[in-house]
């Protein structure tokens, strides 16, 4: 079959283009098509066929993908996929409105429908600073990308989801169904060595340093226990979070695969207090050996077993988050069995499923 991929957009390395890595390695000619790109920041993916959209040259000019947000589903309706049977897309927001042809079939792997149009409208203004000058004019086109993304779910034939959560939100907000499967983690994440749980002392967060990861919440109760607490990650909260911090947090800025390697597996639990459609990061720290303790809600739910691999605490609130530490404080985990349990999410399992649920949908399409 002759399959295309194609992606929202391609600026940096992250959860989604790790996917999008994983579809290339099943198939290693599938051109890659996207709305903008740079091939500087995309690790293995660097060296693929990526064939960007008319608004590449704006984005170079301006250096700022989530500007170009009212633009891009016209730019990836204008996508020519013409010759292609299959189509992969990757997609958090518009790639699944790409047009195919007639005769093709289309897959989507959906780490969710378009967040910030649907249900984090208030978050995307207050993370990107949008000025209240503009607030109006930016409501106005998330409106229409709302409906815009309403209307493309239909050029779906098969939906994937990337968790439980996402199943869900597919179900309630385009009113079609589903299958699951859980974002892949890579082999590098199972190669270290598997340290005993002491003498472990620091406890560590890893991501995007914005306002709903809630970062916020981790420093606080850290300055109220004196606990040490480091932060993997760069972003624009990162000014105020460190004046935040008291004098047991520390913040890593950037770290290297190598690095974050490390800092999982000699980390005493990785704490991770937001709600994510899904979230790599509990999976990678679990790979390592290392429990995690969540917010319970989202994508936390399908990756960690309550009181084998970690623990959730019911509230994004100083009180239910120290409680759960104090919980923590009195469980024995073993990291030979949280790595047993993150075993069901390796590269590998990740490549079968897709494999096999692209083959289901060409076979229905065919029929």
């Amino acid at each position: 079959m002759n399959l295309a991929i194609v992606a929202d957009w391609l600026t940096t390395f992250g959860g989604a283009e790790h996917a999008i890595a994983e579809f290339r390695t099943l198939w290693p000619s599938a051109p890659l098509f996207t709305t903008v790109a740079n091939p500087r920041n995309l690790g293995p993916l660097a060296d693929a066929d990526i064939r960007t959209s008319a608004l590449q040259k704006w984005y170079k000019l301006i250096g700022n993908h989530q500007l170009l947000l009212p633009w891009m589903p016209a730019a990836i309706e204008a996508i020519d996929l013409r010759g292609f049977d299959v189509i992969l897309s990757s997609s958090h927001a518009v790639a699944k409105g790409v047009v195919i042809p007639q005769n093709a079939v289309h897959i989507c792997y959906c780490h969710t429908p378009m967040r910030y149009a649907w249900e984090m409208e208030e978050t995307y203004l207050n993370d990107f600073r949008i000025p209240s000058l503009l607030r109006k004019p930016v409501k106005t086109q998330l409106r229409k990308l709302r409906r815009w993304d309403l209307t493309t779910a239909k050029r779906v034939d098969t939906f994937i989801a990337n968790s439980i959560e996402t199943q869900e939100r597919i179900r309630r907000i385009y009113g079609r169904e589903s299958i699951v499967i859980a974002p892949p983690v890579s082999e590098q994440f199972f190669s270290a060595a598997l340290q005993p749980m002491t003498p472990r002392s620091s406890f560590l967060a890893v991501g995007r340093l914005v306002p709903y990861k809630r970062f916020d919440l981790l420093i606080e109760v850290a300055n109220e226990l004196s606990l040490p607490l480091l932060i993997a990650g760069r972003g624009q909260d990162e000014a105020r979070l460190k004046k935040l911090a008291g004098a047991t947090v520390r913040f890593l800025g950037f770290v290297s695969d190598a690095e974050l390697l490390a800092l999982y597996a000699s980390s005493r639990a990785l704490l991770f207090p937001q709600r994510e459609d899904a979230g790599i990061v509990p999976l990678e720290a679990q790979a390592a050996g290392t429990p995690v303790i969540a917010y319970g809600g989202g994508g936390a739910l399908d990756s960690i077993r309550d009181g084998e691999s970690g623990l959730f605490f019911a509230q994004q609130t100083a009180p239910s988050l120290r409680e759960a530490l104090r919980k923590f404080s009195t469980l024995i985990f073993d990291p030979k069995q949280i790595r047993n349990h993150a075993q069901q999410f390796t590269s590998q399992h990740f490549r079968e499923r897709i494999s096999q649920a692209v083959t289901v949908a060409v076979n229905a399409k065919q029929r």
